[in-house]
């Protein structure tokens, strides 16, 4: 089941939702100051692609907590209701179920990305 998730996945836009975090990652890379934001890009890219299988391990104590408080503050908050709703859509169907599951998953990360692990 995950390969076949992950293939459907990717044929129904995890390829262009990827690409676009990968495009994010880059730009912040460019400034010196977006790096620790451009990493949580990457990890949120490696995600989107391949999302069947994967889980997402979180910690990384108070500097992880203080820096996702900023985090959610900024953007984390916008991109998780965004994912939450794509997740409840795709939950209507019973097919459609496995996929909204991930994008809830998705969206647990975006409010958490700092101190978080993508296995």
């Amino acid at each position: 089941m995950r390969t076949l998730g992950n293939i459907i996945w990717i044929l129904t836009g995890g390829w262009l939702t990827a690409l676009c975090w990968c495009l994010v990652g880059l730009v912040f890379y460019i400034t010196i100051v977006g790096v620790p934001l451009g990493r949580q890009a990457f990890k949120m890219a490696s995600l989107t692609l391949t999302p069947f299988g994967r889980e997402v391990i979180y910690g990384g104590g108070v500097p992880s907590f203080v820096a996702n408080l900023f985090w959610v503050f900024l953007a984390g908050m916008w991109m998780a209701a965004l994912y939450v709703l794509n997740g409840l859509a795709w939950c209507i169907t019973i097919v459609g179920i496995p996929f909204g599951l991930q994008l809830f998953k998705m969206a647990k990360l975006s409010l958490m990305p700092f101190g978080a692990t993508v296995n």
